[in-house]
């Protein structure tokens, strides 16, 4: 628990003077009964002494305004809210290299099944866009919740030459930046998951895109298709086609994102477990002074009841 007005705790400091200023008050009524002389006809003038009862009342009213005071303070609790803005780019590599076999049925179709998986557990308070990358990259679902469009727009994902990664990550950025009227001054809380084989051989570099990445506070997570042995046949040549772990690590990790090699569906959902908690929601702390109140109201009431009970009288 935290209080959103800290600095009326000060009041607190009350509680014991007005704790020391009744035991003071008590210490004087001892010394006054003292100097009755005729102690035979005090006991029968005064009632019979209350003993611990008279304290009670005191000692509840005292409760009552340090609960007041810490209401005053607004104390707060933490609460996980969801982000209805929270946006997730998928960034699919169809460069030409992603039709090799080496993953089954080949790295694209795996990535697009990976991909339209991915989607669909999605939960509906997420958006969600597409970009597909070959030597430029393009924005075929712009973000939203809409999971219908962004699995359609990926079935039409064609395969093209060379690879653009750090275009893909800029167009990424930039999509999200577009997100919404609000976007510009206050971006949406966003991640980026890049499917690919991971070798850039066009367009910005994946250094450039780290430090677009970072500046604009997204993440990006990366899933590498393929392995060592993989080849693609262009223009007629058998052409091997190693996918490039490293540059995908170090695109992920240099952006707090993470980096996956596995080729299988499952990859995606042990993205989403890994973003969802950071992304999915945020602490909001909330303003609790009604339950203080409530309680000093209860405090208050057991007081004056003991008072009235005891004494005839309210303290």
């Amino acid at each position: 628990m935290t209080f959103l007005s800290p600095g009326r705790l000060w009041l607190l400091l009350l509680i014991p003077l007005a704790t020391a200023a009744y035991l003071l008050l008590q210490r004087r009524r001892g010394n006054y009964t003292v100097r009755f002389t005729n102690l035979a006809l005090l006991t029968q003038v005064a009632p019979r002494h209350p003993g611990w009862r008279r304290h009670v009342a005191a000692a509840l009213f005292l409760a009552t305004l340090t609960v007041l005071v810490l209401g005053f303070a607004q104390p707060a609790t933490a609460v996980k809210t969801p982000r209805d803005r929270a946006t997730i780019m998928l960034a699919i590599d169809v460069s030409l290299s992603m039709q090799a076999t080496d993953v089954a049925p080949n790295r694209f179709e795996a990535a697009k099944a990976a991909a339209k998986k991915f989607i669909q557990d999605l939960p509906r308070r997420f958006n969600v866009g597409v970009v597909g990358f070959a030597g430029n990259a393009n924005v075929v679902a712009a973000p939203g919740t809409d999971r219908a469009t962004a699995i359609a727009a990926i079935d039409q994902l064609v395969l093209a030459k060379r690879t653009a990664i750090g275009e893909a990550v800029f167009t990424s950025l930039q999509a999200i930046r577009s997100f919404d009227a609000q976007a510009g001054q206050d971006p949406p809380p966003a991640h980026i998951v890049l499917l690919s084989d991971g070798d850039n051989t066009t367009g910005r570099s994946v250094t450039e895109a780290i430090d677009a990445s970072r500046a604009a506070d997204i993440p990006v997570s990366t899933i590498a298709f393929g392995t060592p042995y993989g080849t693609v046949e262009i223009d007629g040549e058998v052409t091997p086609v190693e996918v490039n772990k490293q540059a995908l690590r170090t695109l992920a990790e240099s952006t707090d994102g993470r980096p996956y090699e596995a080729a299988d569906e499952d990859q995606l959902s042990q993205v989403y477990a890994n973003i969802g908690t950071s992304l999915g929601w945020y602490i909001e702390h909330r303003d609790v002074s009604y339950r203080f109140v409530g309680i000093a109201l209860l405090l208050a009431l057991a007081a004056g009841s003991a008072s009235l009970a005891w004494f005839s009288r309210l303290p």
